[in-house]
């Protein structure tokens, strides 16, 4: 029986494992394994609200485990460290529990068929400081770790008798740094009624510093004015054109020799393919060491090794790369899981082609502003306020019905509402 690997169960990874698990590992066509260094996914729109509070990933996380069980592939935990093409096998590290004994030794893999599809970490670009003394948020875990640093200043802060504020410096306009600036107003708010009585949106300050001209640079310009005149009516310290020279554990100085203070201070700025693609130095990469691939989504050079979503360097006819997108994500998995399909029957595989379904950006409660069908139609409708809010929420059950199916998908989505009425609106812990 063929093995198919799958590394990484992001959106497109979990997605593809689906797919595949319905079509041949239920009828025992092949063994198809998940691989991932965590035990359960959130989509990573969503991860910006797992460090404000407002997300649970005890309770709004899929555990890959449970999710394999029902949907009829394995799966395997274990950070991947290495690849043998040769052989055809990855390496796993080992995994450790919290006391550090070893749970699982490192082992190697076998596969037939492999799809690395282990997404994108945040690049700082060899700023000094950033690595030591700043917030990431590229995972569940690092993003938990951010909102226990957060709720410990909440603390301090409604204890504080001078009446002192909260810094915050976020590094980073793109959506993640815009859509996380909004949400900690709405979580400052919120903290209020639940026993931080002297702790409100009014003793929070927040920096969004972002390098270039303007924030949100790959979006439409009347988006980008919206989310602006959002957030500086929020009161969020919007600083374009500001390039950050190095940080440390009270801020960041900027390349003009001025001073940010922060108490916490998160870097989402840029993307790129996680290190151990170059470490590797099997592939063709880009400067984003994303894996340079054929038209068909196979890593170049390769013909059983498949590269999707944020880790692919997919470059389209005008010379431009496919954005690492969530909707990127999902249209290579759907693509790659029929190119293993025809790979297996010997027909010939089929082109990717992207597809812009247009852009939004959720600014928490407070506003959504975005644009549809983008490349669609030729042209992008503006959307705002309500409409847009209930097409972003939208795409996240579109998801989730990719992942479970439309039955199982439903009821997942009803049982979401009904925590949500009956728990508190903000994590406390």
């Amino acid at each position: 029986m063929d093995t198919i690997v799958i590394v990484g169960g992001g959106a497109g990874g979990l997605e593809l494992a689906t797919t595949l698990g319905k079509k041949l590992g239920r009828k025992q066509a092949a063994r198809i394994i998940l691989v991932d260094k965590n035990t359960a996914h959130i989509w990573k729109p969503l991860l910006h609200e797992v460090a404000s509070g407002s997300l649970d990933t005890s309770t709004d996380g899929v555990v890959y485990s449970a999710h394999a069980a029902r949907h009829h592939y394995q799966f395997q935990h274990g950070e991947f460290v290495g690849l043998d093409a040769d052989q055809k096998q990855i390496r796993l590290a080992p995994v450790y529990d919290d006391e550090g004994e070893l749970l699982v030794a490192e082992r190697l893999l076998p596969y037939d068929t492999l799809v690395l599809a282990f997404g994108s970490v945040s690049n700082d670009f060899g700023t000094p400081g950033v690595a030591e003394h700043c917030y990431f948020l590229d995972s569940p875990a690092q993003a938990d770790k951010f909102h226990r640093a957060l709720m410990n200043g909440f603390i301090r802060v409604n204890q504080d008798a001078q009446g002192r504020a909260l810094n915050i410096a976020i590094v980073g306009g793109g959506a993640t740094g815009v859509e996380l600036s909004a949400e900690l107003y709405h979580v400052a708010a919120l903290a209020k009624r639940y026993g931080l009585s002297h702790m409100d949106a009014s003793r929070l300050t927040i920096s969004l510093i972002e390098a270039g001209p303007s924030i949100l640079p790959a979006l439409p310009k009347r988006i980008i004015d919206a989310a602006r005149s959002e957030l500086t009516k929020l009161g969020v310290n919007v600083l374009e054109g500001t390039k950050v020279a190095s940080a440390d554990k009270s801020g960041f100085r900027t390349d003009d020799d001025r001073r940010i203070e922060a108490d916490l201070s998160v870097w989402a700025a840029g993307v790129k393919a996680p290190d151990i693609v170059r470490a590797m130095e099997l592939f063709e990469i880009n400067r984003l060491q994303q894996i340079i691939v054929t038209p068909d989504l196979l890593a170049k050079g390769y013909h059983d090794i498949f590269v999707l979503g944020d880790c692919c360097g997919c470059e389209q006819q005008d010379g431009s790369w496919v954005p690492p997108r969530a909707q990127s994500a999902h249209q290579m998995a759907s693509r790659v899981a029929d190119n293993i399909l025809r790979l297996r029957r010997g027909k010939a595989l089929k082109a990717y082609q992207y597809r812009d379904h247009g852009s939004l950006v959720n600014l928490s409660r407070y506003s959504t502003v975005g644009n549809l069908m983008g490349n669609l139609m030729g042209s992008s409708l503006f959307i705002e306020g309500r409409l847009a809010r209930f097409v972003y929420i939208s795409l996240y059950r579109m998801h989730q019905v990719a992942i479970h199916g439309w039955w199982k998908g439903m009821l997942v989505i009803l049982v979401e509402k009904i925590n949500r009425a009956v728990r508190p609106e903000l994590k406390l812990h």
